[in-house]
């Protein structure tokens, strides 16, 4: 009853060598870390810092006051061997020694081997009433790490057939959901990662803006290949006051603006801008089919969405703009999923008003796989869908969560309570408006969604079986 053992593999779409740099580049721990999990970085792992022997990170493990810092140490490291260990230093655990092996399948495949010995506290006590919790968490956990895995390794290897490797790409907004995430995913890639921040001094990685003052120092920004634009006031938390749609209309289009006027005074622009939009664009519409050609529609999200575009195609002809249109970005780790997982697990989740009305979504990793190939792919500009094929209907979704969580899905919140809850237009517009969009640029660009229906998506965004 004292070491226990955990064991699993996975294929690798690339060498050796490629899956053991993978591990060690900065972003990897980000991106290993799952959403659904307590689990931080408290220190290390940061954004400029490759693991190396000696090198430690310490996470923060549980939630509030029974959290608890884990500090773990790469022990040995062996790139000649493809293989390194990392071990506790201290923690929630007796002992941990986890130890990362890539071995060769071909010249073109490879296979990775985690292999872990730990030891609960309490010897035999701790065993009994935790081994089953731990030996699940671990079996959730790496069932997840190792798609997120193999996805990134087949999405890099495709931007290096097309020959984007090891460029510079600057991010606003990188600090949020999709920016963080996206960051990780490109410096795990090779990448060089410029972050926009407002605060000084920047640090080495970052460049300093002020996109309400039209400010932006762009001597870092000369000569990048691309930049990813998606910084913006979120339109989820408040209610919509005056003031409230004020800064989401001036966040949005006053950091284009900037942007785009920065761009326009470089004597080395970037090859592309890939500014983040929504599907607000549309408006309420209905059965509608809507794909990109589709017109504008009506209300506040849809003339906002209007004018932040708008900014976007003042670019220089030089430079290939594209405008990602949102779709709702399912992950545990923010936006609306968390917002609405709470209730959900609590079994008091139902179908919004009539539940008829389509509800656009995508996998956060579907989000930063079509943003990469938006800046390897001169085919693809203007604006993009982007969500998942497998639409559904507010009320499918509804039933998804219910058989992801394996909870009820029966207390319908009433047209009339969204109203009263979060006034007529926010709840009309956010949540009862239907926007039948579909992903025509990305089908026809032959874009592989990772998670194309709705199921698997929920199941990997909430560590569920897949």
């Amino acid at each position: 009853m004292g070491e226990q053992h955990f064991e699993r593999t996975v294929e690798a779409p690339c060498a050796a060598s490629e899956a053991y740099e993978w591990h060690l580049r900065p972003g990897a721990l980000r991106r290993l870390l799952p959403p659904w999990d307590s689990a931080r970085v408290v220190s290390g792992s940061g954004p400029e810092e490759r693991l190396e022997k000696g090198a430690r990170t310490v996470l923060r493990v549980g939630v509030g006051p029974l959290g608890l810092n884990w500090t773990a140490e790469i022990a040995d490291e062996q790139p000649q061997k493809t293989f390194f260990v990392d071990r506790q230093v201290s923690g929630p655990f007796k002992s941990w020694v986890h130890r990362h092996e890539v071995s060769t399948r071909g010249r073109t495949e490879s296979v990775l081997h985690d292999r872990i010995r730990y030891e609960l506290p309490l010897g035999a006590l701790g065993q009994l009433f935790g081994g089953p919790m731990v030996r699940g968490k671990l079996e959730r956990m790496f069932a997840w790490r190792h798609r997120v895995f193999v996805g990134d390794l087949e999405a890099h290897a495709g931007a290096r057939a097309a020959g984007f490797e090891q460029k510079t790409i600057a991010i606003t907004g990188a600090s949020g959901l999709v920016g963080s995430t996206l960051a990780a995913f490109l410096r795990t890639g090779g990448h060089r990662v410029l972050e926009l921040v407002r605060r000084a001094p920047a640090a080495a990685h970052e460049v300093r803006w002020d996109p309400a003052a039209g400010e932006v120092d762009t001597e870092p920004l000369e000569g990048v290949d691309a930049i990813v634009h998606l910084a913006g006031e979120s339109i989820f938390g408040l209610r919509w006051t005056e003031e409230k749609k004020r800064r989401v209309a001036q966040s949005r289009v006053m950091g284009t603006r900037t942007l785009v006027d920065a761009i326009g005074r470089m004597t080395r622009p970037p090859g592309v801008l890939v500014a983040a939009s929504a599907i607000g664009w549309y408006g309420d519409r209905g059965e509608e089919e809507l794909p990109e050609s589709a017109p504008r529609g009506q209300g506040f999200l849809a003339d906002t969405c209007a004018d932040w575009e708008g900014e976007v195609d003042r670019l220089r002809p030089e430079v290939r703009a594209v405008k990602m249109r949102l779709g709702v970005v399912l992950d545990a780790g923010g936006g609306a999923l968390s917002t609405m997982l709470p209730a959900f697990m609590l079994g008091l989740g139902g179908r919004l008003g009539s539940g008829r009305q389509w509800f656009p979504w995508i996998a956060l990793d579907d989000v930063i796989g079509a943003m990469y190939l938006a800046m390897h792919r001169p085919s693809l500009q203007g604006p993009v869908n982007l969500v998942a094929p497998g639409l559904v209907r507010n009320s499918e979704f509804t039933r998804a969560m219910g058989r992801t969580l394996h909870r009820p899905v029966v207390l319908p919140v009433p047209r009339p309570a969204l109203r009263l809850a979060l006034g007529a237009e926010q709840a009309d517009e956010m949540l009862l408006s239907s926007v039948r969009v579909v992903p025509e640029a990305l089908q026809r660009e032959a874009f592989a969604f990772r998670y194309p229906e709705i199921d698997a998506a929920l199941g990997h965004a909430l560590g569920r079986t897949v």
